[in-house]
């Protein structure tokens, strides 16, 4: 869907009906219009941060366009990401990789990788029992806020019922070099993880294949 598409039934909403949400790479088959406002960022913050903490080059801008009471539900990226708002109003709960157990991620074959298993709004304790000792942060992020959303960091979004609709510019930029000291940093742990699934999956084929052969390798073995 074309962006003007989308202001368009934007426009157009009642409320009651399904509610809306836009996430657009922001490149030059938006529109021309881009590469000029582009050109008029103030690059310096950015550039400045990227070059102190080392990370690797910018991959891309996503512009994200919702509406209030819109969430979009916790997961992590596998990039550097600088999460820019430009209005409305959304609330942010962000929790470090070290609640990877508490949050249960889906497999990575699942469509949701990367996304937690667990409904907030109705957490199933009995299926989901670590997720009672989750810690995170909280904030709201306004108009001019830049928020940092470290690499393999989640993060729960919501667009708060404040009337209207918000729009978000994201920064996503590749992890710097890394080297492997120990001992391992939560982030590094989650990468490791990620990386044995994955070739397990593409050795096995089979994703129902996964889970007996890593609790066989373990079962009995590393018992604490």
């Amino acid at each position: 869907m074309k962006v003007s598409e989308f202001m368009k039934r934007l426009k157009d909403w009642k409320r009651g009906d399904e509610r809306l949400y836009l996430q657009q790479i922001l490149n030059s088959t938006v529109g021309p219009a881009i590469v000029e406002d582009y050109m008029k960022f103030d690059w310096r913050y950015v550039a400045e941060k990227k070059n102190k903490h080392n990370w690797g080059e910018l991959t891309s801008n996503l512009l994200f366009i919702g509406m209030e009471g819109n969430v979009t539900p916790c997961h992590y990226d596998e990039q550097e990401n600088f999460f820019a708002q430009i209005y409305g109003y959304k609330r942010c709960i962000l929790f470090s990789p070290d609640q990877f157990e508490c949050l249960y991620p889906h497999p990575v074959h699942h469509p949701h990788d990367r996304q937690s298993m667990v409904d907030f709004d109705r957490p199933d304790y009995n299926k989901f029992p670590k997720f009672k000792s989750l810690n995170g942060c909280e904030t709201v992020v306004e108009p001019g806020d830049v928020l940092y959303i470290p690499i393999y960091w989640w993060h729960h979004v919501e667009s708060l019922m404040r009337g209207g609709s918000t729009i978000t510019v994201n920064f996503w930029y590749k992890a710097g070099p890394t080297s492997l000291e120990y001992p391992l940093k939560q982030h590094q742990k989650v990468s490791i993880m990620r990386n044995v699934e994955k070739m397990l999956l593409e050795v096995l084929q089979d994703p129902k294949e996964v889970g007996p052969l890593l609790r066989a390798m373990v079962l009995g073995r590393y018992n604490e």
